[in-house]
């Protein structure tokens, strides 16, 4: 049996689960789906890494399969043992960023230098645009001031790796992407809790001296370390470089179970609307973006970076923020549930752009020499 036919199995389980799935809610035994709900993401997640276009969504099913999991069986989430299993939700971040500074040198902050105009105006607009507009969705939501005010969290926080990945997958500009989460990172500790404190301040209470600590200790500590360990073993760790984003990807996995399990009954009763409010920010955050890109007279590449630089959040420290408030189980439920959203909307996003390669680049290509020949 080929690995295609294993794809294809997997992805016919899937639909089969899907079906009973569909029969189970029809019977009105809707807590009894569990497994097959469960099952149902496993095999489409499989399934999806069979095929170029899927594969992309594969890991964002797989999450889809973990909050499942944790909002059908949330006690094995919450303690095990006797222990707290939120309480290594700070130890993973930290796990996450010393990973993140692995793969970053010196030279990812060169671009300030090389592109100062586009630094500047993506690290300020995404500072400016989606705590602004989650300031406004809160106040329009209705929603509990806590769980409100998560939706300000996420948009106060800084860019996180995806933005370079889905840069990379959209044609966008890399290189320019990779200086603005990594400026964007190492401004939060002065921006993020000041941010909070002027525009979440009247939903939950902000103690700003305490959040750029939580921050230091959760991003700029190992985010430093790990750039000075990529420093000193440049070369002589490879089988780090293909371990830390399994890590980072298992550990954001955890984290988002461990904070649907602890909101679970939260999430119940608002989350549909919670979703709607978050895919709204998102998708808000990547429209303002790319046109505020155009407003600045930047080339398509630069405008698509805009873009992805601004609707992308680290999503996994504004759930650790959360959890340093003692919050986690209402401030940070919008950021558990932005994660995901967000991987599944940039996906398309890169897909609709990577079949549209920008003009410039075209042109570019042309005096060159070097533009593809159109198939006769």
């Amino acid at each position: 049996m080929n690995k295609l036919s294993v794809y294809k199995i997997a992805l016919a389980l899937s639909l089969l689960c899907f079906l009973a799935i569909v029969l189970i809610i029809l019977t009105g035994h809707i807590g009894q789906a569990g497994p097959f709900c469960i099952s149902c993401f496993i095999a489409l997640a499989i399934g999806c890494r069979g095929y170029p276009l899927l594969k992309g969504f594969s890991y964002t099913v797989t999450i889809f399969a973990a909050v499942t999991t944790a909002l059908y069986y949330p006690h094995y989430f919450v303690t095990w043992n006797g222990f707290r299993l939120a309480t290594l939700i700070t130890p993973l971040i930290q796990l996450i960023m010393f990973g993140m500074g692995t793969s970053m040198g010196l030279k990812d902050f060169a671009g300030v230098i090389k592109t100062p105009k586009g630094v500047f105006i993506g690290v300020v607009s995404h500072f400016i645009i989606m705590p602004l507009i989650g300031f406004t969705l809160a106040r329009l939501s209705g929603l509990p001031p806590e769980i409100a005010a998560g939706i300000i969290l996420i948009g106060c926080s800084p860019n996180g790796m995806a933005s370079n990945v889905i840069s990379y997958l959209a044609k966008a500009n890399l290189a320019l992407s990779i200086t603005i989460t990594a400026v964007s990172t190492m401004l939060a500790p002065f921006i993020t809790p000041f941010l909070m404190k002027g525009l979440a301040g009247a939903f939950v209470k902000i103690n700003a001296l305490n959040m750029m600590w939580d921050i230091i200790k959760m991003v700029i500590i190992p985010i430093g370390a790990g750039i000075l360990f990529n420093k000193l073993v440049s070369g002589r760790a490879k089988w780090l470089d293909k371990t830390m984003p399994l890590v980072s990807m298992f550990g954001i996995a955890f984290i988002i179970m461990i904070i649907t399990a602890a909101g679970r009954d939260s999430l119940l009763t608002i989350g549909p609307l919670l979703v709607l409010f978050v895919l709204i920010h998102n998708l808000s955050g990547y429209t303002l973006g790319y046109w505020t890109g155009r407003l600045f007279r930047m080339n398509e590449r630069d405008c698509r970076t805009m873009a992805i630089e601004v609707g992308m959040q680290n999503g996994g420290l504004a759930s650790g923020l959360a959890k340093e408030m003692g919050k986690m189980a209402t401030v940070g439920l919008a950021p558990a549930i932005f994660g995901p959203l967000m991987n599944v909307t940039g996906s398309i996003l890169a897909s609709w752009w990577h079949r549209r390669p920008p003009a410039d680049s075209l042109e570019s290509n042309e005096k060159n020499g070097t533009a593809a020949r159109e198939p006769q």
